[in-house]
């Protein structure tokens, strides 16, 4: 064996050591930024522990938010669920009110909403849902899914540390989807609420952009936290980006998904916003 096939031969044999005596800290690259679900709900029930009807005024909207699945506006059916605005046809008393104590007229229209407050909240990650509408483009339409900060002070109001207005850090609103039934069929919107620095004082539309996309057929709809941006996503693709603003959400925040109607605009039977599932992702 002559000087240079010694060198070599030591040279692999220090390699093969270092390589058994550190392999238990070798991280293979396939693992690393990997989206594992911690929360997944499928809609084969309406799980309680999961969420809970939100009875709030907000918006003008000219529906009353209505519990237990009344009128149908929030049915589970054949793994799915189906949020509703419905004309019952005639005047009833409604017993939402707004965050000020005042009590929503009587109203002809019903509707459902359903929050994860107090259930399912998470700190960042990724969000998504997979959604479609049985009708779009209907003047007064205003289905939502969308995450608000869990310190929320607006009803139900269930633990301690509720007592953050509206769009304050710990209170912050990021719509995920929005359509606007007034001004664009087969069009939704998408961004975060800008935080103007005092109770009920924020920008609707300066990180908002709008996307077309057949609202009848189903998607998916998510915003997730990449480093400092929100990514939004429709089918896993990227469609917009709030460069900088995932940091002025730090706080836990939960789920909402709802169908409005925003205006006086009449409107006969029902409208429905159909949930295939939602879930909350976060990285190893």
């Amino acid at each position: 064996m002559n000087l240079k096939q010694g060198i070599y031969i030591l040279i692999v044999i220090v390699l093969l050591s270092c390589n058994k005596e550190h392999k238990g800290d070798v991280i293979p690259v396939e693992n690393l930024n990997v989206w594992e679900i911690d929360f997944l709900d499928n809609f084969d029930t309406f799980n309680t522990d999961n969420w809970q009807d939100q009875r709030i005024w907000v918006n003008n909207e000219t529906h009353c938010y209505v519990p237990n699945n009344e009128f149908g506006t929030r049915e589970v059916s054949d793994g799915t669920l189906k949020l509703k605005v419905v004309n019952i046809g005639k005047k009833r008393s409604c017993d939402n009110f707004d965050k000020y104590g005042k009590q929503h007229p009587e109203t002809q229209y019903v509707a459902g909403r359903i929050a994860s407050k107090n259930r399912k909240e998470f700190i960042k990650g990724k969000w998504t849902a997979r959604l479609k509408l049985g009708s779009n483009g209907e003047p007064s339409m205003f289905p939502a899914w969308w995450i608000l900060g869990s310190q929320n002070n607006e009803p139900p109001v269930q633990e301690p540390n509720e007592t953050v207005c509206w769009p304050m850090t710990g209170s912050g609103e990021i719509d995920i989807f929005e359509h606007h039934g007034d001004h664009h069929k087969n069009s939704f919107t998408t961004g975060a609420i800008k935080n103007l620095g005092k109770c009920d004082e924020g920008d609707w539309w300066t990180l908002r952009k709008g996307f077309n996309v057949d609202l009848n057929e189903f998607h998916e709809y998510s915003v997730e936290w990449e480093k400092s941006d929100l990514v939004y996503r429709v089918d896993d693709k990227e469609v917009y980006r709030n460069k900088g603003e995932g940091d002025n959400y730090p706080e836990a925040m939960f789920a909402i998904l709802n169908y409005a109607k925003i205006t006086d605009f009449p409107m006969e039977g029902e409208w429905v916003m159909e949930v295939d599932w939602v879930k909350h992702e976060y990285k190893k």
